[in-house]
């Protein structure tokens, strides 16, 4: 098998760096809420979990989302994993934002956050810090609750596509 050795370059763009980022396959979820009753909500594809004690998870987002703002004002959010067969959803998810529910089914939680039944996991969340972070927040959010589902699998995000796993 030949040897590959990476020769570095400067990154000298945004889309150099997006390309090689890219390379890193990701899950996708839903972060959403309740606002004046109707859902609001985004895509996200930069969440992690961070800590088992405090429990705490995070996600980026970018400092000209119009979303966010709504989002943070809430009491609680949603965060949604999406399943394998959810890149509608995602899409819709990352139009428009008086278009984003059109097709989405969603459920309100009593602490006011949203979360989508199709998914393989789901976690009720209230913001506890952000740190900004270049030209994004990482928004670092406190889990009240959760839920999962062992028989889907997440939808995977990698090099600007939408993939199955295998197996």
């Amino acid at each position: 098998m030949a040897e590959r050795r990476p020769r570095l370059r400067a990154v000298t763009n945004e889309r150099d760096l997006r390309t090689v980022l890219g390379g890193f396959p990701s899950g996708v979820v839903a972060v959403c809420a309740l606002r004046d009753g109707a859902p609001a909500g985004m895509a996200v594809s930069s969440f992690t979990s961070v800590s088992l004690e405090p429990a705490l998870v995070s996600v980026c987002v970018s400092v000209t989302s119009r979303t966010w703002p709504e989002l943070r004002e809430s009491p609680a959010v949603g965060i949604s994993v999406l399943a394998e067969g959810d890149g509608g959803i995602c899409r819709d998810l990352a139009g428009p934002a008086a278009e984003r529910f059109g097709r989405v089914e969603w459920a309100p939680v009593d602490s006011g956050a949203v979360l989508l039944p199709g998914g393989v996991a789901w976690l009720e969340c209230v913001v506890a810090d952000e740190i900004l972070a270049g030209d994004h927040l990482v928004v670092l959010l406190e889990v009240r609750a959760v839920a999962d589902y062992q028989g889907e699998r997440p939808l995977v995000f990698h090099r600007s596509r939408f993939r199955a796993l295998a197996g």
